[in-house]
């Protein structure tokens, strides 16, 4: 009988400790420990510790009731192990629906519960590690990306230097050309006004040969001297086209002509260079990472098909969304690197066409790391705000590698 006794103690204090305990993390242990009275986790009050999970709740956080339905504000903690351990809400505790994969919330249900925490581990750890793999890659080629970045700017920075020195050159040039210009103007209007002399005499010399035989008329005019617009009229009359037979005067005039077509040639070249000057010098202020990581990015274009609609988005210069009849709709225009707390994990995009309800459309794009890159997601979220995930190698950080993913597994 004695014996007996001792049993059923046995037993009725391994229950009750059972009951004690459950729903509670081992972090949290220490605050269950068996005494004569429970302080409530906030501190709101000092219960006698028999009526801690005998569904009552008798604390405002619901701490009593770690393993009962009893308290509205209560957690329960599923273990769940060889998966991830989480907190439900106590409510959810013996509702008949399994929650945790232990199975352990429905401890005093009818429900037809069955520990899947193992299966669910094993499919967790080939993610994780698919994951980790993922990582390994995107690091090792953001290092090349990197490395390949920093030979690009040297030659981005060799480019602009070469163009600089170019338009340097071409300045001097210009000046040459247009002197040469200036020169050969005025050896033609020489030219031509040796001519006219030489033209003027050999038609007084035809008039006064034929001064006899003309009317009166023409004698009083050349007596009393014609001015010398009128005699060169006469001279382009009576020459029939003579200054444009004179070899002299022809070379002066294509001289000229071709200064003047060597000058607009510089003249344009000039413009190019500094055209293009000015572009690169616009692309090399754009800010591209620590180690200009990002710039093979620069001049790239990615696309992505979302029902009716092709988005395309082209890295620190604009989005656009075209749609089936070929309306094109810009989305927004590079403005700035928006991450947090990682600087370079967000792009905006601003100052894309007018949206019908007021102001304009624009893009958030978010990186994120993988070995390829490209878009894998856009999204409407609210009128005229769109967002996109661009996947890249870039995007990979060593943190995640040190901090582990899901560490609890």
């Amino acid at each position: 009988m004695h014996s007996y006794v001792l049993i059923s103690a046995f037993l009725l204090c391994g229950v009750m400790d059972a009951r004690k305990i459950r729903g509670i993390s081992s972090s949290y242990k220490r605050f269950y420990r068996e005494r004569r009275s429970f302080l409530c986790i906030d501190g709101s009050k000092v219960i006698p510790f028999e009526h801690v999970n005998d569904d009552y709740c008798d604390c405002e956080d619901g701490s009593d009731e770690p393993g009962t339905s009893a308290c509205s504000r209560g957690r329960f903690y599923c273990t769940n192990l060889g998966f991830r351990p989480h907190y439900i809400p106590s409510s959810r505790v013996n509702d008949g629906i399994c929650d945790c994969c232990d199975t352990s919330d429905e401890y005093n249900s009818h429900a037809q519960c069955h520990n899947s925490c193992w299966n669910l581990g094993q499919r967790e750890r080939a993610y994780v590690e698919g994951q980790m793999k993922t990582l390994d890659e995107g690091l090792r080629l953001k290092q090349q990306l990197i490395e390949d970045g920093v030979v690009l700017w040297r030659e981005k920075q060799a480019q602009l230097r070469g163009l600089q020195q170019l338009a340097e050159d071409l300045q001097v040039k210009l000046e040459e050309c247009r002197r040469r210009k200036h020169e050969a103007e005025r050896l033609k209007e020489k030219t031509l006004d040796i001519q006219l002399v030489r033209d003027a005499g050999y038609v007084h010399t035809q008039e006064n040969s034929k001064k006899s035989e003309n009317n009166s008329e023409s004698e009083v005019a050349l007596e009393q001297g014609e001015e010398q617009p009128v005699i060169q009229a006469k001279i382009k009359g009576t020459a029939g086209g003579y200054e444009g037979e004179d070899p002299l005067l022809k070379a002066a005039a294509r001289a000229a002509e071709q200064e003047v077509s060597d000058l607009k040639k510089v003249e344009e070249a000039y413009e190019t260079v500094n055209m293009e000057i000015s572009e690169l010098q616009k692309k090399l202020a754009i800010d591209y990472g620590v180690d200009w990581e990002f710039l093979y990015l620069n001049n790239q274009c990615y696309e992505l098909s979302v029902h009716e609609y092709s988005y395309s988005l082209c890295p620190f210069s604009h989005v656009t969304q075209k749609s089936n009849t070929g309306t094109e709709v810009s989305l927004g225009k590079w403005g700035m690197w928006t991450g947090t707390p990682e600087l370079y994990s967000q792009m905006i995009y601003e100052n894309g066409e007018p949206c019908w309800q007021g102001g304009s459309r624009s893009t958030t794009v978010t990186l994120t790391c993988g070995t390829e890159t490209g878009l894998r997601l856009v999204k409407e979220p609210s009128k005229c705000q769109y967002i996109m995930d661009l996947q890249t190698p870039v995007a990979c950080q060593p943190v995640l590698k040190q901090r582990g993913i899901h560490s609890e597994l």
